[in-house]
């Protein structure tokens, strides 16, 4: 939150959090917390949306952390009419720790709230603009702390939402990684070998590891959703 002193609002959507989420947020008098009951990650954030009464919205996770460079970035930024947002890369952490390389793909952060909407795709978000995308040079640290538990939880749960959503997709229409992961059998593999030697974690200690194995096994457990979920619709 330190790296967001500069916010003359920052809009807060909590779900009810029992963390104390609520009490860190009392040291920043531009902070509005709205509850709102979670029911998936789109409706979330475009209740979010609801709130905001800017012309541009920076819009973060509870777990994303704003580097040096891209306050900077952000203080200097020239958007032409023909932009609607900006995409920011992000440098994953466990527990603090930087890993050279991971699995979390761009994201578009900052964008006109015009004509800006957000939609589920599998057991993520995503949220469509109106006008042209550019890249953000500085980065977001994505920092994961969750404890191992919920971790295993929370992936149960992406796991049954994203295989239903590939099941159900028109072929045509999924990217060739995703129609890889339909494939069941080859995606844990291709998963370990990438991280760990194309995206170097093999060089990042215990946290590297630990990245690589929660991505092997999130694999592995979606493989169980989809074999589950084509065994139901036959039997």
């Amino acid at each position: 939150m330190d790296k967001l002193r500069w916010a003359e609002r920052i809009v807060v959507v909590d779900s009810g959090s029992e963390d104390g989420t609520l009490s860190i947020l009392d040291d920043y008098p531009q902070v509005e917390v709205f509850n709102h009951s979670f029911t998936d990650f789109a409706s979330q954030c475009n209740y979010g949306l609801d709130q905001v009464k800017t012309p541009w919205v920076l819009s973060l996770d509870a777990d994303y952390e704003l580097s040096d460079a891209l306050v900077s970035e952000l203080r200097s930024l020239d958007a032409g009419e023909e932009i609607g947002g900006f995409r920011a890369n992000f440098v994953y952490r466990i527990y603090g720790r930087s890993l050279r390389g991971s699995l979390y793909p761009p994201r578009v952060v900052l964008y006109r709230r015009s004509g800006a909407l957000y939609h589920n795709e599998g057991h993520g978000h995503r949220v469509s603009v109106s006008g042209s995308v550019r890249p953000l040079s500085g980065p977001i640290f994505h920092d994961d702390r969750k404890p191992l538990s919920r971790w295993f939880a929370s992936q149960q749960r992406y796991a049954h939402e994203e295989a239903k959503y590939l099941l159900n997709c028109s072929r045509s229409d999924l990217s060739r990684v995703d129609r890889l992961r339909l494939a069941a059998w080859i995606a844990p593999i291709g998963v370990a070998v990438y991280t760990l030697f194309v995206k170097r974690c093999l060089l990042d200690g215990w946290a590297g590891w630990f990245y690589v194995l929660q991505r092997v096994l999130a694999e592995m457990m979606l493989v169980l959703e989809i074999l589950d979920q084509r065994l139901r619709r036959n039997v």
